[in-house]
C-alpha cells in the first residue's frame, strides 16, 4: 500500500486576501487559498510532491487535491509564491491544516546530484497542531506557507537526507463582507457596492436580503435600483473593515 506522509503547519496564522468580484458565495462558506513560498536554502533544488491539502474546521472538513505535480520550492522565494489549492470551507473555528505528501518524488539537489528526501516513520501518522482562528462566512482567506528549506532538510549520519518540515505562515491582505435587507421586499432592487472605479453588484433575495462577500476594506457608496414605481436610493459612507461583516440593517425603499 502506498504510504502517505502528513504534516501540519506550525505557528499558523490566518489572513484574508483581496476580493474577487463575485457576490454569489454563500455566507456560510469561507474561501481559503493555500499558497507556498520558500525561505532561502543552500541547495540547487528542493522538490516536494504534494498530494493534498486538508483543512479541518468546526463547520466541517475539506480535502482538496493538489494537481500541480512535483514543485521545486526554491523557485518561489523573495516575494514569489505558488498556489497549492483553493477550497470553500464551512464557516466556523479553524482547527487544523495539513499538507499531504506522496511518499515518493520528494528530493533535494546538491551540486547537481539528486538525493531522495526520506520522511521519518513518526510523521506517517501526521503531526497534528491545533490552530485557533475563525473562518467568517463570505470572507476570502489566504494562507501563505513559508517553507524553511535550510531547517527542514537534515543530513543523517549515513549520508542520507531527511525531510522534517519547518513552516511558518505570513499574513496577507484582508477582505470583509457587507449585508443588509430592503423593505418593502416587493421593490426587488438591484444593489451595487461602489468604491472608486470598482463596482460589485447583487440582487436582494426573496426575503429582501442582500449580501456582498469578499469586499476589499474601504468606504463604499451603496446604490439601490428597484423596480417601478420605487425610486433609486444611494447611501454613502458605508465602511467595510477587514475580516468583518458590515450589517446595514433594513434599508427602506420609497416611491
Amino acid at each position: 500500500m502506498k504510504k502517505i506522509i502528513l504534516f501540519s503547519v506550525a505557528a499558523i496564522a490566518l489572513a484574508f486576501t483581496s476580493c474577487k468580484k463575485d457576490s454569489n458565495k454563500s455566507s456560510s462558506q469561507a474561501h481559503v487559498t493555500v499558497k507556498l513560498t520558500d525561505a532561502p536554502g543552500a541547495y540547487d533544488a528542493v522538490i516536494l510532491n504534494i498530494k493534498q491539502v486538508v483543512i479541518l474546521s468546526s463547520g466541517g472538513d475539506k480535502t482538496v487535491d493538489v494537481n500541480s505535480g512535483p514543485i521545486d520550492i526554491l523557485r518561489f522565494r523573495q516575494g514569489r509564491d505558488t498556489v497549492l489549492a483553493g477550497v470553500d470551507v464551512p464557516a466556523g473555528r479553524l482547527q487544523e491544516v495539513r499538507l499531504v505528501l506522496n511518499n515518493t518524488g520528494n528530493r533535494v539537489v546538491i551540486n547537481g546530484i539528486s538525493y531522495d528526501l526520506n520522511t521519518p516513520s513518526g510523521q506517517t501518522s501526521g503531526v497534528k497542531l491545533k490552530v485557533q482562528d475563525n473562518l467568517t462566512g463570505g470572507v476570502e482567506y489566504t494562507l501563505l506557507l513559508d517553507f524553511d528549506a535550510a531547517q527542514s532538510i537534515v543530513v543523517t549520519g549515513n549520508g542520507k537526507y531527511n525531510l522534517k518540515p519547518v513552516i511558518r505562515a505570513i499574513p496577507q491582505a484582508v477582505s470583509g463582507a457587507l449585508t443588509g435587507s430592503v423593505s418593502p421586499i416587493g421593490s426587488y432592487p438591484k444593489v451595487y457596492a461602489i468604491m472608486g472605479t470598482d463596482t460589485v453588484g447583487t440582487i436582494a433575495d426573496v426575503n429582501g436580503k442582500f449580501y456582498f462577500p469578499g469586499l476589499p476594506a474601504g468606504t463604499y457608496r451603496i446604490n439601490f435600483v428597484p423596480v417601478s414605481p420605487y425610486a433609486v436610493k444611494s447611501i454613502d459612507g458605508i465602511v467595510v473593515t477587514n475580516g468583518a461583516v458590515k450589517d446595514m440593517g433594513t434599508v427602506t425603499i420609497t416611491q
